[in-house]
């Protein structure tokens, strides 16, 4: 049991927290920081950090909320005194797990918090790459008034590649365009997809068989380019890829490939392989829609990862049970 009776300090690295941020999560942190004549460190960078701008400001810390940065063996080894690193965010692959897991550091997140506001996100990509709205919109700023013809989604096929919250969002999203739902998850709830109309697939049959395709994957070794120039070459002609997960899962340079050829119709995408994306050749193409790893910014799911996040860091540093440790 961890029980901090002592001055302390924590780290708080997402970029919506900030020195004068408001709100009960707040609130909340500072009170109990101050309980233990606690210092809060913000992050001075607005930006996820690198490895050598984590290691002099977590070298000290006693607890970490932590935003997309890359928390590294190297970072972990030099937190001489941290007991636990809270994720602002589901996602863990920019943590070492195993190095947490050596010095007995819990790793924690906040599973289906901002499953909604991604699922939003996804749908508006697909949209926007089905009517290329953001070309029609610039076009028409530029006083053109042109004609574009577009795809419709209704009775067309999605394929969710990843069936946990935030897919599940976007099957419930797709039906109402009367779209058929295929899914595919190593781990799939046979019982909730029966329930709710969507068809369990396999990788391929979902490949093979959508119009639209969209990702809610991890980024692992497993899954690093699963999305590759070969899986690309297995899809129908003119399939609208979506990715609001993690960058790393689209091999990118040949999505550009088939954008031009045409075997791709379409591309979301809200994560990238480098983030921020350098000039890309995905620039150059009017059915490409980029957005900046924002999927989850909504002032609701901001409000529930921040809950989260401080109430789990609190928990572990209080010696309390705490749901959402990741095993």
């Amino acid at each position: 049991m961890i029980v901090c009776n002592y001055i302390m300090k924590i780290l708080i690295t997402p970029t919506s927290f900030k020195a004068d941020s408001t709100g009960p999560e707040m609130e909340t942190l500072r009170r109990f920081a101050a309980e233990h004549q606690g210092e809060l460190v913000f992050n001075p960078a607005g930006k996820p950090l690198t490895e050598d701008e984590l290691i002099p400001l977590i070298k000290d810390c006693d607890g970490y909320i932590a935003g997309l940065d890359f928390i590294t063996k190297k970072v972990i080894d030099a937190a001489r005194s941290l007991k636990v690193i809270s994720r602002y965010g589901a996602g863990v692959d920019r943590v070492d797990r195993e190095a947490a897991k050596a010095k007995n550091i819990p790793v924690c997140n906040t599973p289906g918090a901002n499953a909604q506001a991604v699922a939003d996100l996804t749908v508006a990509l697909i949209l926007c790459a089905a009517r290329k709205v953001p070309m029609l919109d610039r076009k028409t700023r530029e006083g053109q008034w042109i004609r574009s013809t577009g795809i419709e989604l209704y009775g067309k096929i999605l394929g969710i590649l990843g069936l946990g919250a935030v897919g599940k969002g976007v099957a419930r999203r797709a039906q109402g365009f009367s779209m058929r739902v295929l899914a595919y998850d190593p781990y799939i709830n046979k019982e909730y997809a029966g329930e709710n109309n969507i068809e369990i697939s396999g990788f391929d049959g979902v490949i093979r068989n959508a119009d639209v395709i969209c990702l809610h994957l991890p980024l692992t070794n497993e899954t690093r380019h699963i999305i590759s120039a070969e899986v690309m070459g297995r899809m129908k002609k003119g399939t609208i890829l979506i990715n609001t997960a993690r960058g790393g899962l689209i091999d990118e340079q040949a999505a550009y490939e088939h954008l031009k050829s045409g075997q791709l119709g379409g591309l979301g995408l809200d994560a990238y392989e480098e983030e921020p994306p350098a000039a890309s050749p995905l620039f150059e193409l009017d059915n490409v829609v980029l957005t900046p790893h924002t999927a989850s910014h909504t002032a609701e799911a901001t409000a529930n990862m921040a809950a989260m996040s401080v109430q789990n860091l609190i928990d572990v540093l209080s010696g309390r049970d705490c749901p959402y440790i990741i095993k």
